[in-house]
């Protein structure tokens, strides 16, 4: 099939190499000329304006954007948007939250174009793996986007599928984010204890590479773990600092609104938010707490 691809960053490049080595014609945009660039070796039909994004895919056009979610979104579209025709697709592949999905489809609904969320999984591995892909949209869309997300996933029948309407895709990967939240902070809680146990001089490189095989534990997660043990098993030169996407905020606010607990992604966010806080002045209110009432002493800050 023909698409149109806005966004060729290493996710969105990294898509569109693996349509183009599956026989689809990639037509892409990016704002960055390296990036743009690259996109052109792999294969990509490089265009400058979306007026001729649009010219050059037939109909009906199939826009896929791989950009940051927020503002720009809506600004991209609003640009691509003249350029399209009833029976069109754009397909947000980023990380939105479902409520701006539903919003803009339901806009872009009154122009007979479809909106099509595509959460997407697989990082920088999705090229040679396959993405899992989590797709919200109507049955006449997905039927035109079949084939480049028969060509994406890991194989025919598996890692894909049409979860509902528009939002569903992005509401079911802000919760996938959020499990990942929760998985990874219990690997790295398991590990940090293992390596506390000093005098059994554990090495989690290895009991990593047992856990991968045959343990309850094993998943993917377990697999990048171990390949980080053994690369750097003491962490060095890495900051304690864990950002987030928003994503896991989004699901723990999601729970809140629909009553259900979910403590365990709650944690593990609010323990990224505690990663950055170089003052960390709770804890050196607890100190002086303690000074107050029992006379406890005060160990000074450096």
């Amino acid at each position: 099939m023909n698409l149109g691809m806005i966004g060729l960053g290493k996710m969105g490049g990294n898509m569109a190499e693996r349509l183009v080595r599956g026989g689809h014609r990639v037509v892409g945009l990016d704002r960055h000329a390296a990036t743009a660039a690259e996109g052109e070796r792999d294969g990509v039909e490089i265009v400058t304006t979306l007026a001729d994004m649009a010219s050059a895919l037939p109909s009906p056009r199939v826009v896929w954007l791989m950009v940051p979610a927020g503002d720009i979104v809506d600004e991209v579209i609003a640009e691509i948007s003249p350029h399209l025709e009833e029976g069109d697709v754009i397909v947000d592949g980023g990380n939105s939250n479902y409520k701006d999905t539903v919003r803009r489809a339901g806009e872009l609904a009154q122009a007979g174009v479809h909106l099509v969320d595509v959460g997407t999984s697989g990082g920088v591995w999705g090229l040679a793996e396959g993405y899992s892909m989590m797709a919200g949209g109507s049955d006449e869309a997905i039927a035109i986007l079949t084939p480049a997300l028969l060509t994406l996933a890991p194989a025919e029948e598996q890692g894909w599928g049409h979860v509902g309407p528009s939002g569903a895709g992005h509401f079911v990967k802000m919760v996938h984010n959020g499990i990942e939240y929760g998985l990874m902070e219990a690997y790295a809680e398991g590990f940090a204890l293992l390596r506390a146990k000093g005098d059994f001089d554990l090495d989690l490189a290895q009991i990593a590479e047992i856990w991968r095989y045959g343990s309850v534990v094993r998943s993917w997660l377990l697999d990048l773990t171990a390949g980080a043990l053994a690369e750097n098993p003491t962490m060095e030169g890495i900051a304690p600092y864990v950002p987030d996407s928003g994503e896991g905020r989004w699901t723990v606010f999601e729970a809140i609104d629909l009553n259900v607990e979910v403590p365990v992604i709650a944690l593990s966010l609010m323990r990224r938010i505690d990663s950055r806080d170089e003052y960390d002045y709770s804890d050196r209110l607890l100190s002086a707490m303690r000074h107050q009432f029992g006379g406890h002493a005060i160990k000074k800050a450096d």
